[in-house]
């Protein structure tokens, strides 16, 4: 069976990107979120293998978003994306139960190595 992704970014192409390199490699991506706040509704709902969320979004940013659904599930597997020069938030998102971290713009391979080794 395939493994349930839901994408949380607040640029749609971001989105867009990210779900076209996931399907063509057998990945289901079940949902798709704008901000923090309905990632974790979508997170409730879906119950998705794995999480990508962006840092810097409207509502509600990616970490704080994380650490809600570390709350409701401590098993969840979720993977932030960052632009370039968001070091420090990518440490706080890893201690804060990030399983790895993908940098803008995405290469393929790189997406697929971080979600492979979350999904272990």
């Amino acid at each position: 069976m395939s493994k349930k992704i839901l994408i949380v970014d607040d640029a749609a192409f971001m989105r867009m990107m990210i779900k076209d390199i996931l399907s063509k490699n057998g990945y289901d991506v079940v949902g798709e979120a704008p901000d923090g706040a309905q990632a974790v509704e979508k997170y409730k709902e879906l119950s998705p293998d794995l999480v990508t969320m962006d840092i810097t979004m409207p509502e509600m940013d990616g970490i704080t978003a994380l650490k809600e659904i570390k709350k409701m599930d401590g098993n969840a597997k979720i993977i932030m994306c960052s632009a370039m020069g968001q070091q420090a938030m990518v440490i706080d998102a890893i201690q804060a139960g990030a399983k790895d971290f993908i940098v803008k713009p995405f290469q393929a391979d790189r997406v697929l190595e971080a979600i492979g080794k979350a999904l272990g």
